[in-house]
């Protein structure tokens, strides 16, 4: 796999129905390894061991429906209150981030309300806060640490 912007970790690697599979730790199974989901593994490393989001805080891939449409989302934090502090948009090395991938995000946000977006391709990530009040996000140069919440 393509080598990606961040620090390097170290992952568990089986093969599964004779394809490539990786460990995710927060879903607790082994994971087909795709480019995409390469980038997710290591996002979650990232906020995990350099950001100190609690591992409970962390949810991966689940349903949420949009305007009557079931989408899915990469990542979820949580606040300790249940709200909802950043959702993850990964997208595979070889997407350009664009004005696309952050109407994605911004879409999702509509209805889960995080407080921070971070849009990622493991080559270039992006972080933003959102101005609730005025309908729009401010570039951040990084994300929060979990300790500084």
């Amino acid at each position: 796999m393509q080598q990606l912007n961040f620090p390097s970790y170290s992952f568990r690697f089986k093969n599964k129905e004779n394809k490539p599979a990786i460990f995710d730790d927060i879903r607790k199974k082994f994971v087909i390894l795709q480019p995409e989901e390469w980038v997710r593994q290591h996002c979650l490393q990232f906020l995990m061991n350099e950001k100190k989001y609690p591992k409970s805080h962390i949810n991966v891939e689940k349903k949420l429906t949009i305007n009557q449409l079931t989408k899915r989302y990469d990542i979820v934090v949580f606040n300790t209150d249940g709200s909802i502090f950043l959702i993850v948009e990964c997208k595979a090395p070889n997407i350009t981030i664009n004005q696309q991938v952050f109407d994605q995000i911004a879409r999702y946000n509509l209805s889960l309300n995080a407080t921070y977006l971070m849009v990622t391709n493991g080559l270039n990530h992006y972080y933003c806060e959102m101005d609730l009040a005025n309908e729009r996000y401010n570039f951040l140069e990084s994300l929060p640490n979990y300790n500084n919440l």
